[in-house]
């Protein structure tokens, strides 16, 4: 199979186009611009473009596929001599389903934890040596690429993004991989700029519902009332399988499954509500409750996700993803619940299109209330990207309804306030989807007074 890929940089693109090759294929690919780590990555096998930039000759009439990223335009010059030759174009995750559908189909879907979720699952099939081909969001310990496509796995396990599946298909990637076996694990409206309205994005679930085999499993959190009204309403012929927060104890900062009281590397009710829903779907796979307890022991979490980066006696520093409302809200909950003893300073970056919008950050009302000290950075240079009128703390304060919240703009600014504090007997947590503008984390955990 001879294979083109156009935006082959992107962080699932390059992790396709190498899967492909491990399995084979004839890979061949363009972009304007690939950074690290898909540069290495592409290099390392071979694959990285020799000169960036697209060139209609690079579509032939022996190529058998193109897959498109959403980084090109509808205007690609490589896309459009596709076109006109007839080669069929696909997006990634069409690709991903013409390559896996007589395998069972495993899809992770909802708006937060589904690459803890995923991350789960996949370790507790490689505890026990299972044989499985992947598709997730975030790269993984003892996992090479974010993805494996191979003849010989009969499971897939799929991160299931509601996002576009490329410039010119329009759905959302876990539309088109009709799961066997289904997650949703909550429902909290994303991606404003595609799903204009809180009841567009919801319909978004109800259509993943139908996409499911018939005859399938649908795992869902019941504890979201608007996962539980969807599911309950539909009428696809499946089985629904609700699940909650496990049975647990805090000691001494460790969480304890019970009723065996199995130690875990992860806290936070998100956190135990995802592994729920990945037991479930271990249970799908012949893999006992007593057993997925003892493997998911040694799960250290998904990077990005309450990921450790600085700890003493007295002050841990974690860095996560969080950057939606309900994310914020759970990862603030998490925190402080596991150390209530400990005052908590949060910070969160905003930076994407969603969190910028002047209406939708009013979203953002009381979500850092649990926090003893409330930070909101911004880079002035993202407002300038993205041409939006920079907020001024009094905007940001009334957003989050929180007058003692305090607001930074650039990084240096931000950083001198962190190094001045003491952090003895509190934690802090660093939340974004960026990177704080390049501030080096884990040298500032490093550096912190305690």
């Amino acid at each position: 199979m001879r294979i083109h890929f156009i935006a082959i940089g992107g962080s699932a693109m390059h992790n396709l186009a190498i899967a492909l090759h491990k399995k084979g294929f004839q890979i061949t690919g363009a972009d304007d611009a690939v950074f690290e780590p898909s540069s290495s990555r592409l290099a390392r096998f071979g694959l990285l473009p020799e000169v960036m930039g697209w060139d209609a000759d690079n579509i032939t009439n022996d190529l058998d596929a193109v897959i498109l990223g959403m980084h090109a335009f509808p205007d690609n010059p490589e896309l459009l001599k596709a076109q006109e030759l007839g080669i069929r174009v696909y997006s990634y995750p069409e690709y991903i389903y013409e390559q896996t559908k007589d395998k069972l189909r495993v899809v992770i879907g909802g708006s937060h934890g589904k690459t803890t979720i995923t991350s789960m699952i996949l370790h507790v099939l490689n505890y026990y040596k299972r044989d499985f081909d992947y598709l997730v969001g975030a790269q993984l310990e003892g996992f090479d690429t974010m993805v494996k496509v191979t003849n010989e796995a009969p499971v897939i396990i799929i991160e299931g993004d509601e996002y576009l599946a490329s410039p010119i298909d329009r759905r959302p990637k876990f539309h088109l991989y009709k799961a066997n076996v289904a997650v949703i694990s909550g429902i909290a409206w994303d991606h404003i700029n595609v799903f204009p309205t809180f009841e567009n994005y919801v319909e978004q679930f109800n259509i993943f519902i139908n996409t499911i085999e018939g005859n399938g499993e649908l795992i869902y959190c019941e504890l979201d009332p608007e996962v539980k009204k969807i599911v309950e309403a539909s009428t696809a012929s499946i089985t629904k399988v609700p699940y909650q927060i496990p049975l647990h104890e805090v000691q001494n900062g460790t969480t304890l499954l019970l009723p065996d009281r199995t130690p875990l590397n992860v806290f936070g009710d998100h956190n135990l509500m995802n592994l729920s829903a990945a037991r479930h779907v271990c249970a799908s796979l012949d893999i006992s409750k007593e057993a997925f307890n003892e493997a998911i022991s040694s799960f250290k979490g998904a990077a990005r996700r309450l990921e450790l980066i600085g700890k003493t006696d007295t002050c841990n520093v974690y860095k996560d993803f969080a950057h939606s409302p309900s994310k914020l809200k759970a990862t603030i909950t998490a925190v402080k619940s596991q150390f209530p003893d400990r005052k908590l300073v949060a910070c969160i970056e905003l930076h994407t299109f969603s969190s910028l919008d002047k209406e939708f950050l009013l979203q953002y009302e009381g979500t850092m209330s649990l926090a003893d000290h409330a930070i909101v950075y911004i880079d002035e240079k993202t407002f300038k990207q993205k041409k939006i009128t920079p907020y001024s703390e009094m905007d940001v304060q009334n957003a989050f309804k929180d007058e003692n919240l305090i607001f930074f703009n650039d990084r240096q600014s931000l950083e001198e306030y962190l190094l001045a504090r003491n952090f003895t007997n509190t934690n802090l947590l660093l939340m974004s989807s960026g990177n704080f503008s390049g501030l080096d984390l884990i040298k500032l955990a490093r550096e912190l007074k305690v």
